[in-house]
Protein backbone atom coordinates (compact mmCIF):
# COMPACT_ATOMS: atom_id res chain seq x y z
CA UNK A 1 0.00 0.00 0.00
CA UNK A 2 1.75 3.46 -1.20
CA UNK A 3 1.94 6.54 1.14
CA UNK A 4 0.69 9.53 -0.33
CA UNK A 5 3.61 12.33 -0.15
CA UNK A 6 3.28 15.40 1.93
CA UNK A 7 2.15 17.88 -0.86
CA UNK A 8 -0.59 15.41 -2.28
CA UNK A 9 -1.65 14.99 1.44
CA UNK A 10 -1.81 18.43 2.15
CA UNK A 11 -3.94 19.49 -1.59
CA UNK A 12 -6.56 16.45 -0.23
CA UNK A 13 -6.95 18.12 3.64
CA UNK A 14 -8.76 21.33 2.93
CA UNK A 15 -7.10 24.09 5.34
CA UNK A 16 -8.66 26.58 7.73
CA UNK A 17 -8.94 29.65 6.94
CA UNK A 18 -6.19 30.58 9.94
CA UNK A 19 -3.88 28.40 8.55
CA UNK A 20 -4.53 30.15 4.99
CA UNK A 21 -3.64 33.38 5.86
CA UNK A 22 -0.81 31.97 8.02
CA UNK A 23 0.57 30.10 4.45
CA UNK A 24 -0.06 33.54 2.61
CA UNK A 25 2.07 35.27 5.46
CA UNK A 26 4.89 33.31 5.08
CA UNK A 27 4.99 33.93 1.46
CA UNK A 28 5.85 37.27 2.27
CA UNK A 29 8.69 36.03 4.32
CA UNK A 30 8.07 38.42 7.33
CA UNK A 31 11.21 37.74 8.99
CA UNK A 32 13.64 38.55 6.07
CA UNK A 33 10.98 42.02 5.83
CA UNK A 34 11.32 43.10 9.31
CA UNK A 35 14.81 43.66 8.26
CA UNK A 36 14.30 45.98 5.46
CA UNK A 37 12.11 47.51 7.23
CA UNK A 38 14.33 48.71 9.94
CA UNK A 39 16.49 50.20 7.36
CA UNK A 40 13.70 51.87 5.76
CA UNK A 41 12.79 53.32 8.64
CA UNK A 42 16.28 54.24 9.75
CA UNK A 43 17.38 55.83 6.50
CA UNK A 44 14.51 57.90 6.55
CA UNK A 45 15.54 59.35 10.66
CA UNK A 46 18.78 60.05 8.99
CA UNK A 47 18.32 61.74 5.88
CA UNK A 48 15.87 63.95 8.15
CA UNK A 49 17.73 64.59 11.17
CA UNK A 50 14.65 63.58 12.97
CA UNK A 51 11.57 61.55 13.29
CA UNK A 52 10.13 61.17 10.20
CA UNK A 53 6.32 61.97 10.31
CA UNK A 54 3.95 58.89 11.33
CA UNK A 55 2.08 59.28 8.57
CA UNK A 56 4.62 59.18 5.80
CA UNK A 57 6.27 56.31 7.59
CA UNK A 58 3.47 54.00 7.86
CA UNK A 59 2.80 55.09 3.99
CA UNK A 60 6.29 53.95 3.36
CA UNK A 61 7.07 50.73 5.31
CA UNK A 62 3.40 49.54 3.80
CA UNK A 63 4.38 50.18 0.39
CA UNK A 64 7.52 48.58 1.30
CA UNK A 65 6.02 45.32 3.13
CA UNK A 66 4.02 45.17 0.15
CA UNK A 67 6.91 45.38 -2.82
CA UNK A 68 8.87 43.19 -0.11
CA UNK A 69 5.99 40.15 -0.03
CA UNK A 70 5.31 40.57 -3.65
CA UNK A 71 9.16 39.53 -4.46
CA UNK A 72 9.16 36.75 -1.27
CA UNK A 73 5.85 35.24 -2.89
CA UNK A 74 7.66 35.27 -6.39
CA UNK A 75 10.71 34.04 -4.75
CA UNK A 76 8.34 30.76 -3.17
CA UNK A 77 6.92 30.12 -6.75
CA UNK A 78 10.00 30.23 -8.95
CA UNK A 79 12.22 27.94 -5.88
CA UNK A 80 9.26 25.16 -5.10
CA UNK A 81 11.31 22.47 -6.64
CA UNK A 82 14.33 23.44 -4.81
CA UNK A 83 12.35 24.30 -1.69
CA UNK A 84 11.13 20.81 -1.77
CA UNK A 85 14.65 19.14 -1.85
CA UNK A 86 15.51 20.86 1.19
CA UNK A 87 14.36 19.33 4.65
CA UNK A 88 14.77 23.29 5.99
CA UNK A 89 12.12 24.84 3.36
CA UNK A 90 10.23 21.84 2.33
CA UNK A 91 7.45 22.39 4.47
CA UNK A 92 7.08 25.80 2.55
CA UNK A 93 3.23 26.37 1.64
CA UNK A 94 4.44 26.21 -2.00
CA UNK A 95 6.66 23.08 -2.03
CA UNK A 96 4.36 21.23 0.56
CA UNK A 97 1.84 21.81 -1.78
CA UNK A 98 -0.63 23.72 0.49
CA UNK A 99 -0.67 26.90 -2.03
CA UNK A 100 -0.94 26.42 -5.63
CA UNK A 101 2.19 28.16 -7.52
CA UNK A 102 -0.67 30.04 -9.83
CA UNK A 103 -2.35 31.03 -6.71
CA UNK A 104 0.39 32.07 -5.27
CA UNK A 105 1.44 33.74 -8.41
CA UNK A 106 -1.57 36.18 -8.72
CA UNK A 107 -1.37 37.25 -5.03
CA UNK A 108 2.32 38.50 -5.73
CA UNK A 109 1.13 40.79 -8.60
CA UNK A 110 -1.81 41.74 -6.64
CA UNK A 111 0.76 42.80 -3.46
CA UNK A 112 3.11 44.65 -6.16
CA UNK A 113 0.24 46.48 -8.11
CA UNK A 114 -0.34 47.80 -4.41
CA UNK A 115 2.64 48.81 -3.34
CA UNK A 116 3.32 50.88 -6.63
CA UNK A 117 0.50 52.30 -6.77
CA UNK A 118 0.62 53.52 -2.70
CA UNK A 119 3.93 54.99 -3.14
CA UNK A 120 3.41 56.96 -6.04
CA UNK A 121 0.39 58.34 -5.13
CA UNK A 122 0.98 58.79 -1.69
CA UNK A 123 5.04 59.00 -1.03
CA UNK A 124 6.31 60.14 -4.15
CA UNK A 125 7.02 58.66 -7.57
CA UNK A 126 11.27 57.99 -6.95
CA UNK A 127 10.28 55.96 -4.10
CA UNK A 128 7.74 53.82 -6.07
CA UNK A 129 10.37 53.26 -9.11
CA UNK A 130 13.15 52.26 -6.35
CA UNK A 131 10.97 49.62 -4.79
CA UNK A 132 9.50 48.00 -7.93
CA UNK A 133 13.16 48.14 -9.11
CA UNK A 134 14.54 46.11 -5.99
CA UNK A 135 11.37 43.27 -6.77
CA UNK A 136 12.15 42.86 -10.55
CA UNK A 137 16.07 42.74 -9.80
CA UNK A 138 14.92 40.60 -6.67
CA UNK A 139 12.63 38.46 -8.51
CA UNK A 140 14.25 38.74 -12.27
CA UNK A 141 17.93 38.39 -11.44
CA UNK A 142 18.48 36.71 -8.22
CA UNK A 143 15.70 34.46 -8.05
CA UNK A 144 15.21 33.34 -11.63
CA UNK A 145 18.66 33.75 -13.34
CA UNK A 146 21.76 34.03 -10.11
CA UNK A 147 20.49 31.51 -8.06
CA UNK A 148 20.89 28.45 -10.14
CA UNK A 149 24.35 29.57 -12.11
CA UNK A 150 26.71 31.22 -10.21
CA UNK A 151 28.14 30.85 -6.60
CA UNK A 152 28.38 34.61 -6.61
CA UNK A 153 24.36 34.61 -6.48
CA UNK A 154 24.42 36.31 -2.85
CA UNK A 155 26.87 39.08 -3.67
CA UNK A 156 25.36 40.29 -7.13
CA UNK A 157 21.61 39.57 -5.80
CA UNK A 158 22.59 40.88 -2.15
CA UNK A 159 21.44 44.69 -3.68
CA UNK A 160 17.69 43.64 -4.14
CA UNK A 161 18.10 43.64 -0.20
CA UNK A 162 19.95 46.53 0.08
CA UNK A 163 16.93 48.77 -1.56
CA UNK A 164 15.57 49.64 2.12
CA UNK A 165 17.98 52.49 2.91
CA UNK A 166 17.18 53.98 -0.62
CA UNK A 167 13.26 53.46 -0.40
CA UNK A 168 13.53 55.42 2.99
CA UNK A 169 15.52 58.04 2.22
CA UNK A 170 13.70 58.97 -1.28
CA UNK A 171 10.73 58.80 0.86
CA UNK A 172 12.12 61.40 3.16
CA UNK A 173 13.97 63.88 0.84
CA UNK A 174 12.18 62.79 -2.91
CA UNK A 175 15.79 62.69 -4.01
CA UNK A 176 19.26 60.32 -2.95
CA UNK A 177 22.63 61.23 -2.01
CA UNK A 178 25.60 59.96 -0.65
CA UNK A 179 24.72 58.87 2.90
CA UNK A 180 22.29 56.98 1.10
CA UNK A 181 23.80 55.29 -0.33
CA UNK A 182 26.81 54.02 2.03
CA UNK A 183 23.73 52.74 3.97
CA UNK A 184 23.18 50.82 1.07
CA UNK A 185 26.48 49.72 0.75
CA UNK A 186 26.41 48.43 4.65
CA UNK A 187 23.40 45.88 3.67
CA UNK A 188 24.56 44.68 0.54
CA UNK A 189 28.19 43.95 2.00
CA UNK A 190 26.74 42.65 5.03
CA UNK A 191 24.69 40.40 2.55
CA UNK A 192 27.55 37.53 1.71
CA UNK A 193 29.43 36.89 5.47
CA UNK A 194 25.30 36.90 6.63
CA UNK A 195 23.99 34.18 4.38
CA UNK A 196 27.24 32.42 3.44
CA UNK A 197 27.44 31.63 6.85
CA UNK A 198 24.01 29.50 7.24
CA UNK A 199 25.24 27.95 3.70
CA UNK A 200 28.19 26.67 5.35
CA UNK A 201 25.45 24.85 7.95
CA UNK A 202 23.49 23.91 4.93
CA UNK A 203 25.94 22.61 2.71
CA UNK A 204 24.98 19.57 1.87
CA UNK A 205 21.17 19.97 1.67
CA UNK A 206 22.31 23.02 -0.80
CA UNK A 207 24.56 20.20 -2.74
CA UNK A 208 21.07 17.59 -2.93
CA UNK A 209 19.08 20.69 -4.27
CA UNK A 210 22.13 21.46 -6.71
CA UNK A 211 22.41 24.74 -5.82
CA UNK A 212 25.31 26.39 -6.62
CA UNK A 213 26.52 28.64 -3.07
CA UNK A 214 30.00 29.26 -2.46
CA UNK A 215 30.31 26.25 0.43
CA UNK A 216 29.55 23.86 -2.25
CA UNK A 217 31.04 24.74 -4.87
CA UNK A 218 34.42 26.50 -3.52
CA UNK A 219 34.50 24.35 0.24
CA UNK A 220 34.13 25.71 3.08
CA UNK A 221 37.46 27.23 3.54
CA UNK A 222 37.21 29.38 0.63
CA UNK A 223 33.66 30.49 1.94
CA UNK A 224 35.32 31.53 5.43
CA UNK A 225 38.25 33.71 4.07
CA UNK A 226 35.36 35.43 1.70
CA UNK A 227 33.10 35.78 5.29
CA UNK A 228 36.19 37.37 7.19
CA UNK A 229 37.03 39.81 3.86
CA UNK A 230 33.45 40.92 3.48
CA UNK A 231 32.89 41.64 7.09
CA UNK A 232 36.01 43.80 7.22
CA UNK A 233 34.59 45.59 4.19
CA UNK A 234 31.12 46.13 6.18
CA UNK A 235 32.72 47.45 8.76
CA UNK A 236 34.34 49.93 7.16
CA UNK A 237 31.24 50.93 5.72
CA UNK A 238 29.39 51.22 8.64
CA UNK A 239 32.46 53.52 9.64
CA UNK A 240 32.35 55.73 7.00
CA UNK A 241 28.82 56.34 7.45
CA UNK A 242 29.50 58.00 10.71
CA UNK A 243 30.62 61.19 9.42
CA UNK A 244 30.00 61.14 6.01
CA UNK A 245 25.72 60.61 6.90
CA UNK A 246 25.22 62.73 9.80
CA UNK A 247 25.66 60.69 12.26
CA UNK A 248 27.72 61.38 15.91
CA UNK A 249 29.18 60.05 18.55
CA UNK A 250 26.12 57.03 19.76
CA UNK A 251 26.46 55.46 16.20
CA UNK A 252 30.17 55.57 16.03
CA UNK A 253 30.45 53.92 19.50
CA UNK A 254 28.01 51.38 18.23
CA UNK A 255 29.12 50.61 14.70
CA UNK A 256 32.97 50.35 16.73
CA UNK A 257 31.77 48.12 19.40
CA UNK A 258 29.18 45.68 17.18
CA UNK A 259 32.05 45.81 14.20
CA UNK A 260 34.59 44.35 16.57
CA UNK A 261 32.61 41.57 18.01
CA UNK A 262 31.23 40.32 14.25
CA UNK A 263 34.94 40.88 13.57
CA UNK A 264 36.06 38.32 16.03
CA UNK A 265 33.38 36.08 15.53
CA UNK A 266 34.24 36.01 11.62
CA UNK A 267 38.16 35.44 12.71
CA UNK A 268 37.43 32.67 15.09
CA UNK A 269 35.55 30.73 12.24
CA UNK A 270 38.09 30.65 9.89
CA UNK A 271 40.60 29.43 12.72
CA UNK A 272 38.31 26.80 13.64
CA UNK A 273 35.61 25.88 11.47
CA UNK A 274 32.76 24.56 12.49
CA UNK A 275 28.70 24.52 12.28
CA UNK A 276 27.94 26.06 15.76
CA UNK A 277 30.12 29.07 15.42
CA UNK A 278 28.90 29.39 11.86
CA UNK A 279 25.57 29.34 13.09
CA UNK A 280 26.29 31.75 15.49
CA UNK A 281 27.55 34.51 13.29
CA UNK A 282 24.79 33.95 11.31
CA UNK A 283 22.48 34.55 14.16
CA UNK A 284 24.65 37.55 15.71
CA UNK A 285 25.03 39.06 11.74
CA UNK A 286 20.95 39.43 12.69
CA UNK A 287 21.55 41.08 15.56
CA UNK A 288 24.49 43.29 14.46
CA UNK A 289 22.33 45.13 11.51
CA UNK A 290 19.33 45.64 14.06
CA UNK A 291 21.78 46.63 16.28
CA UNK A 292 23.66 49.67 13.69
CA UNK A 293 20.13 50.96 12.67
CA UNK A 294 18.89 51.26 15.58
CA UNK A 295 22.08 53.19 16.55
CA UNK A 296 21.32 55.32 13.90
CA UNK A 297 17.83 56.59 14.85
CA UNK A 298 19.16 56.69 18.71
CA UNK A 299 21.71 58.93 17.54
CA UNK A 300 18.98 61.13 16.06
CA UNK A 301 16.65 61.36 18.06
CA UNK A 302 18.72 62.29 21.25
CA UNK A 303 20.08 64.98 19.16
CA UNK A 304 16.48 65.77 18.39
CA UNK A 305 15.99 66.23 22.18
CA UNK A 306 19.11 67.89 23.22
CA UNK A 307 19.08 70.32 20.41
CA UNK A 308 14.72 71.13 21.77
CA UNK A 309 16.33 70.79 25.43
CA UNK A 310 19.00 73.37 24.49
CA UNK A 311 16.98 75.46 22.18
Amino acid sequence: MSVPDSAALARAVPASRSETLRDYLTLMKPGVMLLVLVTTAASMWVALGQAPHPWTLLLTLGGTLLAGGAAAALNHVLDRDMDAAMPRTSRRPIAAGRVQPIHATVFAIALGIASFVLLYTQVNPLTAYIAVAGLVYYVGIYTAWLKRRTPQNIVIGGAAGAVGPLIGWAAATGELDLAAVLMFLIVFFWTPPHFWALAVVLRDEYAQAKVPMLPVVAGVEATLRQIYVYTWVTVAATLATAPLGGLRWIYALAAVGLGARFLRMAASLMARPSDALARALYGYSIVYLFGLFTAMVVDVTLRQVWAMLSG
